[in-house]
């Protein structure tokens, strides 16, 4: 009986329905960038030579959507600046790494980053990302995250929130927000619970009262 080897590509999507990880190079990962494009819901994170894919579920995109516009509230009525990438590939050629956050943000930074594209190459790196981990763990991306010197990572595992800073080289959890001062894991969780009865409307009003009630 003759096997056929099966190409890198049909290995691509076999580990996409798995949620897996490969052993490849940098430049394959490069390729697949490109012929996957940027129409598809898969999260790469890639280091050392090791290819990790996660495909979000729905619960997972739930999280990070609800999440994402707290951030957008909180931004908006502290009166920050904001910019919004969402799952932007964050890749680095001379670190051979890359990862791909749930949501990323500029704050610090913002007014750093002209026009709606970034290269983090030359580009600060977000100032906040999130990772939901739901059936997968995100901690390769983790080790991406502290090369790139990203100072804030919300991780949502286990049912709840916990916030990390980069400090000394090191990602160590936290109570409270480097970015958003007053907001810690376990308010972002009560707002998350919220989701189980109420609609995004009603959790982005609570979290500006909230807000209004602390002024």
């Amino acid at each position: 009986m003759t096997i056929t080897p099966i190409s890198y590509k049909q290995e691509v999507s076999l580990a996409i329905a798995r949620n897996a990880v490969l052993p490849i190079s940098w430049q394959t990962y490069e390729t697949m960038l490109v012929d996957m494009g940027d129409r598809r819901s898969a999260r790469l994170a890639y280091d050392r030579g090791v290819l990790e894919i996660r495909m979000p579920s729905d619960l997972h995109e739930a999280i990070n959507r609800l999440l994402a516009r707290i951030v957008g509230v909180l931004a908006e009525e502290l009166d920050l600046p904001l910019k919004e990438f969402g799952s932007v590939t964050l890749n680095r050629n001379d670190i051979k790494k890359g990862a791909e956050p749930d949501s990323s943000f500029y704050i610090q930074n913002a007014d750093r980053i002209r026009g709606n594209t970034i290269n983090i190459s030359v580009d600060p790196p977000p100032d906040l990302v999130i990772e939901i981990d739901i059936t997968n763990s995100s901690m390769r991306s983790f080790a991406v995250y502290q090369q790139l010197g990203i100072p804030e990572i919300w991780r949502y595992a286990n049912g709840s929130v916990k916030i990390f800073q980069l400090q000394d080289g090191n990602y160590l959890e936290c109570e409270f927000s480097l970015t958003f001062t007053t907001i810690s894991g376990a308010v972002l969780d009560s707002f998350l619970r919220m989701s189980e009865t109420e609609n995004s409307t009603k959790i982005v009003r609570a979290v500006r009262k909230w807000l209004s009630d602390r002024n």
